[in-house]
């Protein structure tokens, strides 16, 4: 399909499982490594640039048809794009009470320990704490669902679509999206060490992985990518508000 790449990329580019590798290794190995060092150091600054290349990939390589071809089109169904927001919300706070049954309030719950790279103050007062709830939400609900969806759901999954067809393509780039997020929680910084919580670890992947499966089936509901980014969005909203008023 190397129709659906801009042609200068023709000689270079095919849309297939050695391009999507790639753009893996390109992309979520240094997030991978960024997101451990922002840990470290309180400083996630870099992570916005990230998640900003990230959507751009299909900008970058692929022709407008190419874009229609992973996604980026008007939604065909969109009663399908309430119910994406609606079930990832509903994913997120199933995932609160997991960890809380669980963990409860410590650092192997994953909502916890993700919950220190907030740096919500503890005497922060009830109209302070919406105001940054809402801008905190805000960004979640756009940067990653928009950079992440585009890139794993989109060109990724296209990519390896083109060679191992659609079901194989989804479970590579769910577990390829799962693997990334062990760098949120898994290897976890506290008070100065690195530890890894491995079977609260375990847990989280393979909640980021049956996620990723209701991202791409709305995007295949809905007919576009943008079921997968509402349902990522709405995930992240739950998330949030847990971290900011159930824990």
């Amino acid at each position: 399909m190397e129709y659906s790449v801009r042609p200068i990329w023709h000689k270079l580019v095919t849309l297939d499982w050695k391009f999507g590798l790639f753009l893996l290794l390109f992309i979520c190995i240094p997030r991978f490594l960024l997101v451990l060092l922002a840990n470290a150091s309180g400083n996630y600054s870099s992570i916005g640039a990230i998640m900003v290349i990230s959507a751009l990939c299909p900008f970058l390589f692929l022709t407008s048809s190419g874009r229609r071809r992973i996604g980026l089109t008007r939604p065909k169904r969109y009663g399908w794009l309430l119910v994406a927001f609606l079930a990832g919300l509903i994913f997120s706070l199933l995932l609160y009470y997991v960890g809380w049954s669980l963990y409860a309030n410590t650092y192997q719950n994953w909502y916890v320990y993700i919950g220190k790279s907030y740096n919500i103050p503890q005497a922060i007062n009830p109209s302070n704490k919406s105001i940054l709830f809402a801008v905190v939400a805000l960004t979640g609900m756009l940067f990653s669902p928009i950079g992440e969806e585009l890139f794993f759901r989109g060109i990724v999954h296209a990519s390896f679509a083109n060679s191992v067809g659609d079901r194989k393509a989804t479970q590579i780039d769910g577990s390829a999206f799962a693997l990334t997020h062990l760098s949120h929680f898994g290897f976890v910084f506290i008070h100065n060490q690195w530890h890894f919580y491995v079977v609260p670890a375990l847990i989280w992947v393979v909640s980021m992985f049956i996620v990723s499966m209701l991202f791409i089936k709305f995007k295949t509901y809905s007919s576009s990518i943008l079921g997968a980014i509402l349902c990522h969005s709405g995930f992240n909203l739950g998330m949030t508000y847990c971290i900011f008023y159930l824990l």
